[in-house]
């Protein structure tokens, strides 16, 4: 069978099919009789690649085999036929994936040593669910940690024929160490602040300051009082003052009336009294 004759049954039955076909899976729609045997295929794929040439699908080889996709130039245009939007993944997943992928197979406990962190359970069940990690083996120590690695659902999601085909690390310097070092960007210069030599020596000029800092508030609350307390003060003089005055003009009140004296005349008159009561009682005497 000639290749214009394999043309349109090969390139009917990649679009007809869900999955990439390989070209043993695409020998298997022949029978001895066509004469095709895989090297008439691959020819056929080969002229199949070529007439693609500025259309916008492309025949793409990945892990699985050959399919037709989308070219990534009219993908945006393409993508709005669907309204759900594309599958968003969290960092910690990703991480996690492309440790299995560069460095499989690896452990649990591996990526997390290396991520620094615990790794969910939530992230690898989601990895099998796609189908893009297996567990390949059991690490031959205590505990028996599963192995995994990669599958050729992973390779077909991300349009790789091999894993040789990954993008390389520019970013690890040594695959070796078991820390991963990315190269990150430089910090700011940390300020540096001058410290005396004598660790002792700032613990007394901190202590000389906070004692400086409480006589000058106890200064302060002295000065405050008695501030307040002089007002007082004067009001209770005040008070006092007029507590005095209103007990003098009290006792000024209070006081008896004076007793008018006697004038002169009445004064010699009771003398004159006074002098004949004695003469009467000296003869009495001598009588």
């Amino acid at each position: 069978m000639q290749i214009e004759q394999l043309k349109p049954i090969i390139e009917a039955a990649l679009l007809a099919a869900s999955q990439p076909l390989s070209v043993a899976q695409l020998g298997e729609l022949f029978v001895e009789e066509d004469g095709v045997d895989r090297e008439a295929i691959a020819r056929t794929l080969e002229v199949l690649a070529g007439d693609c040439a500025g259309r916008g699908v492309e025949l793409r080889e990945v892990a699985s085999g050959f399919r037709y996709q989308v070219r990534q130039d009219v993908h945006p245009w393409v993508s709005r036929m669907w309204t759900e939007k594309p599958s968003r993944y969290s960092r910690a997943l990703l991480e996690t994936l492309a440790l299995i992928a560069y460095r499989q197979p690896i452990t649990r406990p591996e990526i997390e040593q290396i991520r620094g962190v615990v790794v969910s359970s939530n992230i690898i069940k989601t990895l099998e669910e796609r189908e893009w990690i297996r567990v390949v083996g059991h690490r031959d120590v205590p505990g028996k940690p599963a192995l995994f690695g990669t599958t050729r659902a992973f390779l077909d999601y991300f349009n790789l024929k091999s894993l040789d085909e990954l993008p390389p690390l520019s970013e690890i310097r040594d695959l070796e160490d078991p820390q991963l070092r990315l190269d990150q960007e430089p910090l700011p210069p940390p300020v540096i602040k001058d410290l005396p030599v004598d660790p002792d020596e700032e613990r007394a000029e901190r202590s000389a300051t906070g004692e400086a800092d409480e006589d000058k508030t106890a200064g302060t609350s002295a000065k405050e009082s008695a501030e307040n307390e002089a007002p007082a003060s004067t009001e209770v003089g005040i008070e006092a003052a007029g507590t005095r005055e209103t007990t003098a003009a009290a006792s000024d009140d209070e006081a008896p009336p004076p007793i008018p004296s006697a004038t002169a005349d009445e004064a010699a008159a009771q003398a004159d009294v006074d002098e004949d009561a004695a003469e009467q009682d000296t003869e009495e005497y001598r009588a």
